[in-house]
């Protein structure tokens, strides 16, 4: 008798559960559900050299240091490029979100830079299913190295003016990877030959791959059409990422000097195979500002 009515127990007890279980399903299909968007697809918003389709956040003000040494095929005489340095110093803010601007100083050239950047899509699941996200840069360099031939008129400063257009397309496709494509319009206002057109078409091609919370590896290679460029090579770029608290520590090895668009899409002349390899860092520390 005791194991009967304890019998009869159980059943109703879990037929009140399914149906408590059922209605709740019920109630939950006709409520709108939540997007999730993909967070962390970069850990900083530069893959290296390259844009990345991460922002700061709204209020939050980066400040950027790139240092690159001289090749390592200087030999023990430069300490293998250790004795010489360039260095690129920047100040990355966030006024939304979505949308940050930057400014720029390189010592290569004595150029500034400056950009704007915006997220036009964010990868997500959920209510709005969005298999990609997609960002949209651009940006302006001047150069202000003093005119080199004073036997010859000084050109406008116009002419040292170059300008660049980006979409930043990117997928996580899991938590380890991310893969990133960067098709650019380059435009230069001056060419050092007439053989060189004005308008450089690129496409970057970065990525990310997640060793560990800390630790991930990225690549970062810009291919250039060989008609577009004389004596050129294509800049490629690999390293790690280190996640220190509020600092994102870069390390990487390039075969390019140039830590602006003008530099590392148009002048790229080092050779991987010939030992044209520069190390160097990125240094990143954010302060909220509001």
């Amino acid at each position: 008798m005791k194991k009967t009515l304890l019998l009869l127990l159980f059943t109703f007890v879990f037929t009140q559960i399914r149906a408590q279980d059922d209605l709740e399903a019920l109630l939950n299909a006709g409520q709108p559900q939540e997007t999730d968007y993909v967070k962390y697809a970069f850990k900083s918003s530069r893959i290296i050299n390259s844009h990345s389709i991460e922002n700061v956040a709204g209020g939050v003000l980066d400040f950027r240091i790139l240092h690159r040494f001289g090749s390592i095929n200087g030999g023990p005489y430069q300490l293998f490029g250790l004795d010489q340095a360039n260095v690129r110093f920047s100040f990355d803010y966030g006024i939304t979100d979505r949308l940050m601007v930057g400014i720029g100083r390189s010592n290569v050239g004595k150029e500034y830079d400056g950009f704007v950047k915006y997220k036009i899509l964010r990868q997500s699941t959920g209510q709005v299913n969005m298999p990609i996200s997609l960002t949209y840069a651009a940006g302006t360099i001047a150069g202000t190295l003093k005119w080199a031939d004073p036997s010859l008129p000084e050109p406008p400063f116009g002419y040292r003016m170059s300008f660049y257009h980006q979409l930043l397309l990117a997928r996580k496709f899991s938590e380890v990877f991310t893969l990133q494509l960067t098709p650019t319009l380059f435009h230069r206002n001056w060419v050092n030959l007439n053989t060189e057109p004005n308008d450089i078409y690129a496409l970057g091609i970065g990525g990310r791959v997640k060793i560990n919370n800390r630790l991930a590896t990225t690549f970062d290679y810009w291919l250039v059409p060989r008609n577009q460029l004389q004596n050129y090579n294509n800049t490629l770029s690999v390293g790690f990422d280190i996640e220190t608290g509020g600092h994102v520590f870069q390390l990487h090895f390039t075969n390019n000097r140039g830590m602006n668009e003008k530099q590392f899409i148009t002048e790229g002349n080092g050779q991987w195979l010939k030992g044209d390899i520069q190390f160097g860092f990125n240094l990143s520390r954010v302060f909220t500002i509001r």
